[in-house]
């Protein structure tokens, strides 16, 4: 590993994500967990179920 790469993932660890990065993180991640088992899953899919979830969870 180059001396370089090191120095990127150390300042990785100190970075804050704000709640926007975060969704889009989980939205990116359940896509491709899930696309890998059914390859008819859309991003639409899972942005519009990540939606319902949102408003599920305010009330």
């Amino acid at each position: 590993m180059t001396e370089a790469l090191k120095k990127l993932i150390e300042a990785t660890k100190t970075l804050d994500q704000s709640k926007t990065d975060k969704e889009q993180q989980r939205r990116s991640f359940a896509y491709g967990n899930t696309k890998f088992e059914n390859e008819r899953i859309t991003r639409e899919m899972i942005d519009k179920q990540a939606e319902l979830l949102s408003k599920n969870l305010k009330r």
